[in-house]
This record gives structure tokens, C-alpha cells and sequence, in this order.
């Protein structure tokens, strides 16, 4: 089944997020590289793709995992969590729909 990640961002995490950000991509990857991505990317705090110094939000993940709870296993050790960038992950199921 699809899960949404929803990391919610540490305050001041913009450094912390750069630092972390290959390691968090490269588990990216290797859901992409399995078929298991959806859709990834970062929620930026102000309307710009480049927020800049404001930095952002969070960061949303749709993918597919066995079970909410391995979903949940995913998002507890991604690299943002681990290392300060994310304050929490939820996850949801997730149904795609459209396109």
C-alpha cells in the first residue's frame, strides 16, 4: 500500500537539513530504484521553490511500503529524523487517485 510521509521541520533546521540531505536522497533513491516512490520533495515556507534563509516547513514522501508499521520504521530512521531536521514524521495511507 501508498503511505504519506509528513516530516514537520525542526526550527533553525536549514543547516542541519543541508548536512543531511545526500544520506536522507539516497533513501530516496533506493525506493525510486525499487518502484516504490510516488513523489518526494521538500515544503518550502514561503511561496518560492527556493525559500532561502526562511527555509522550510517539512517535507512530504509518498511511497509504498508491506505495512503502515514498516512505513512508520522507514520514516523514524530517515537521516531528518536522526539528525535533528524533523521534530516528527506522521504517516498516512495513502490512495492515489489521479493522473
Amino acid at each position: 500500500m501508498w503511505y504519506l510521509i509528513r516530516g514537520r521541520e525542526a526550527t533553525d533546521a536549514l543547516a542541519r537539513r543541508r548536512a543531511a540531505r545526500s544520506d536522507h536522497v539516497a533513501r530516496l533513491e533506493a525506493l525510486r530504484s525499487a518502484g516504490r516512490l510516488l513523489v518526494a520533495g521538500p515544503i518550502p515556507a514561503i511561496d518560492a521553490a527556493d525559500p532561502g534563509p526562511a527555509g522550510f516547513h517539512g517535507s512530504a514522501v509518498i511511497a509504498e511500503f508491506d505495512s503502515l508499521a514498516s512505513a512508520r520504521e522507514w520514516a523514524e530512521q530517515d537521516p531528518y529524523i536522526e539528525r535533528g531536521v524533523w521534530t516528527s514524521a506522521e504517516v498516512d495511507p495513502f490512495v492515489p487517485v489521479l493522473p
